[in-house]
Formats: structure tokens, sequence, C-alpha cells
């Protein structure tokens, strides 16, 4: 009777049936280190399939015009335009700091004259009726108005002078043969500005010419 369950690894295995490797590095038996199995050999064809790039590859950088005169060109002028805009940017930068902090500037100070306006004109009305002529509080006044001087302030406004409705504020009209244009013929109230800004308009008695 034959047997019909050869030796594992004879001629006679079936196709179908699992088959072990004993991948340990040492050897159960003799106890000796096993030699590592040689790698298999990549198949034709495939070969630099998954190669990485060298690393001598020309790299896509500035350097790459170096030796091209036109490209050194090129980059030279791309370089110089972005620094031309980086200057302008710059410039417009400081211009636009430089009005933004004037603009503060007077702005305090008309906000400044507006809170003032009932002291200087009391100092006025003082002055005119002669009380200004000396004493501590002539000196005070003084000093008052050179320090707002010292900021752009100025008092406008005086007989005699042509009316300008920009400055002038009329609060009472007359008729005259002695002004060939309308006129400023009594000041009620002095004008006040702060550079070019009007902070209020002199308030005036204007003479038109008669009818």
């Amino acid at each position: 009777m034959t047997d019909q369950h050869q030796a594992p690894g004879g001629s006679g295995d079936e196709p179908d049936r699992p088959r072990f490797t004993d991948k340990r590095r040492i050897d159960p038996e003799t106890g000796a280190v096993r030699e590592a199995p040689a790698a298999p050999a990549e198949e034709p064809g495939h070969a630099g399939r998954h190669a990485a790039p060298a690393d001598d590859a020309p790299a896509q950088t500035d350097d790459a015009v170096a030796g091209d005169p036109s490209g050194a060109e090129a980059l030279a002028a791309e370089r110089l335009a972005d620094l031309q805009r980086l200057q302008a940017e710059y410039v417009n930068y400081r211009k636009r700091v430089d009005r933004d902090r004037l603009v503060a500037r007077d702005q305090t100070v008309v906000a400044m004259i507006e809170a003032l306006l009932g002291v200087l004109d009391d100092v006025e009305l003082a002055r005119q009726h002669g009380e200004l002529a000396d004493g501590p509080f002539a000196s005070i006044a003084e000093k008052l108005e050179t320090t707002l001087g010292r900021f752009g302030w100025e008092r406008f406004g005086a007989t005699g002078e042509a009316f300008d409705p920009t400055v002038h504020e009329a609060l009472m009209h007359a008729h005259s043969d002695d002004v060939t244009e309308p006129t400023v013929v009594q000041v009620l109230q002095p004008g006040h500005r702060v550079g070019d800004r009007v902070v209020r308009a002199a308030r005036v008695a204007v003479a038109e010419p008669g009818a």
C-alpha cells in the first residue's frame, strides 16, 4: 500500500499546501547565527524607476542666470524695480504720517482756542476800556496771547477793512456815502483763527455805498 503523505519539501508536495519559511536568525538546533538571505535581484527595466533625483541637478534659483548676461540683466532690473517701488511706498507713508500729525496738531490747537474764546474776548474788552495799561493782569494777558501765537493763533478784524464774507459775519448793515464798497465800520467781536483756519468769524457792522 502506497503512502499518500510524502515528506515535506519532496517532489510530491501538493501545490496548494501551505509552506513555512523559517526566518529565525539563530538556528534552534545548532545555535549558530544564520546568514541573511541575499536581496533579490531587481528585474531589468525597473532600475531607476524609484531612484532619488541626483544631488547635482541644477536648482531653479537666481544662480541659474549667473552665466546668462541677459538673464542677469533682467533679474537686476526686476530687483531695482522692487527697490524703487518700496522706496516710493515709504516716501508716501512718511508724507501721510507727517500730514496726519499736522492735522492732529491743528485740531488740538483749534479745540483749545474754542475753549478760550470767552477769556480772549474778555481780554480784548479790558484792553479797549484801558484796563490793560499796566498791572499784573496786563502781564498775564500778554503772556497768554504770546503763548497762543506760538501755535499759530491770531486775532483779526479791524475797522475800515473791506467786508469779506469768508472771515466776517455782518450783524448790522447801514448805508454811507463815505464808502465805495461794503466796509467794516465797527468790530463788535474780533475774529480768531489758527493759521488759515477761521475758528470764529469777526462779528462786525457793515456800511454799504448809498443808493
